[in-house]
């Protein structure tokens, strides 16, 4: 029963699309009617919007880490099915016909949950390949792939867990893929 419990509070924390509700809050718009379509917290800074991109950027990743968190300090092994569970909650939301976000917000919730280590691998990795080149997709597939490789080196247990969650967020970039194989993807503007 507790199992079934936590695959049910995680899933609904991650499918809270923050992203939709804050543009439709402030902005009066539709977040799926500007850019890619996208309810996540880069399509938001493209509402032009920085603060609600950013508080998006913000709760996407707290949603994450609040249910995971709980699980960690009270029923440790189920800690993997939590954090799937809120990953595709927030890709597949129940509240918006399961069309949500790529994950990536809510993916570095889960890592700063799970290790600090592996958010600030993430984070850094991230930073260093937007910083030479702007693509906030190419960036995102870059520093998820750091993640296993970090683990690889570490021999850490984590590593086939996130090894899946790299596989979902290469699955969920894969209009971004096409993009930037044809230099087509937008650069991301973030201040």
């Amino acid at each position: 029963m507790d199992y079934l419990i936590i695959i049910i509070i995680s899933y609904a924390m991650g499918s809270i699309p923050f992203g939709f509700l804050l543009t439709k809050l402030f902005l009066k718009k539709d977040v799926r009617e500007i850019g890619s379509g996208n309810i996540g917290a880069t399509n938001v800074l493209r509402s032009g919007n920085k603060i609600i991109g950013y508080l998006t950027l913000f709760l996407d990743v707290a949603k994450a880490i609040l249910p995971i968190l709980y699980v960690k300090f009270s029923h440790d092994d189920f800690i993997y099915i939590a954090a799937l569970s809120v990953f595709l909650g927030h890709v597949f939301p129940i509240w918006l016909k399961f069309k949500g976000g790529k994950g990536v917000a809510t993916y570095l919730g889960i890592l700063i949950s799970i290790n600090i280590i592996y958010g600030f691998v993430f984070g850094i990795t991230w930073m260093i390949i937007f910083l030479i080149s702007k693509y906030s997709s190419l960036s995102s597939l870059i520093a998820s792939l750091s993640v296993p490789i970090y683990l690889f080196f570490k021999d850490e247990n984590h590593i086939v867990f996130f090894g899946i969650m790299f596989v979902l967020i290469f699955y969920t970039h894969r209009e971004n893929i096409k993009r930037l194989k044809n230099k087509e993807e937008s650069r991301t503007k973030i201040y």
